[in-house]
């Protein structure tokens, strides 16, 4: 079995994935995730009840894929949990075999979830990846003690004197990679990633960036309106609309996207989500060749 953090620093470059966490999603549909997912990638995102979506817990996805033989990346948010339940989970997540963790503060959610669920946020980011960092030095602790400790990161438009402190307070924090979400605006990207090699950040922490296969115009204008996180230029909903495929063409767009990224100074690699079709991850790495060492 491949596992993430042992990938991440040995190679140049790495390539993950997110998987399908939906309310109707049991132990045959991780199972089946994991046999189209293992071949392809050197890790696998569960995602905590992402947007609000109520799904099975990620630690108990997380065992199911490693039963599979697929290296889970555990995202734990701090909306969902009080600094209690965090580190009840990430004891339980260490205890089960996680070896790779995704800690973040969670967005905020939905208005129209009925009943409207009350955030927690008992704590911060920076403060549950400290907390995180702090187990790996426990004796008593000995599955904890090479966790491999991520977070996350939006790449926007930045002025020239930009300071990126959240950042820096996470990697200081204890963060040993981040993992990026997804901007299909090359340029803003390569700018954001010029600065972050400036302010020495890429000597400390490696950084994944997330890219997302679309399947019409449709697709790509609800995630950009509804996930102020991911950035999708007009240039992309244009190039789906005037397709007479558009499946095929979202395919090219994020292959196209995956090539650039896997040339982009301070990328270390590959997050790659599929919006409705989870088949369409393997095709689009073995289009952009990002399996190829």
């Amino acid at each position: 079995m491949k596992v993430f953090k042992d990938e991440l620093r040995k190679r140049d470059f790495v390539i993950t994935a997110e998987c399908f966490l939906k309310p109707e999603t049991d132990a045959e549909s991780i199972r089946y995730q994991a046999e189209t997912l293992r071949d392809h990638v050197d890790g696998v995102v569960l995602t905590d009840n992402q947007h609000g979506q109520t799904h099975m817990s990620t630690i108990a996805a997380a065992r199911l894929l490693l039963d599979n033989d697929v290296d889970p990346i555990v995202q734990l948010s701090c909306r969902n949990r009080n600094r209690i339940a965090l580190l009840a989970d990430l004891l339980g997540a260490c205890a089960l075999g996680v070896s790779s963790l995704l800690l973040v503060r969670g967005y905020r959610l939905p208005g129209s979830l009925v009943p409207w669920p009350r955030a927690v946020r008992d704590m911060r980011a920076a403060e549950l990846i400290a907390t995180a960092a702090k187990l790996k030095s426990d004796d008593r602790l000995k599955s904890a003690a090479d966790l491999f400790i991520g977070g996350t990161i939006s790449p926007h438009a930045i002025k020239a004197d930009w300071v990126p402190e959240k950042i820096t307070g996470k990697v200081d924090a204890g963060a040993q990679f981040l993992l990026a979400n997804a901007n299909l605006d090359l340029g803003i990207l390569r700018n954001y990633m010029s600065h972050f090699i400036a302010a020495k950040l890429t000597r400390r922490v490696s950084v994944i960036v997330s890219s997302v296969i679309l399947t019409s115009a449709d697709d790509a204008r609800w995630l950009r309106d509804r996930r102020a996180n991911i950035t999708i230029p007009d240039a992309v909903v244009h190039r789906l609309e005037n397709a007479n495929d558009p499946r095929a063409e979202g395919l090219a767009i994020c292959t196209e996207h995956l090539s650039q990224l896997a040339a982009i100074p301070g990328v270390s690699g590959a997050n790659i989500i599929a919006s409705t079709d989870l088949a369409m991850i393997p095709e689009v790495i073995d289009a952009a060749h990002l399996g190829e060492d």
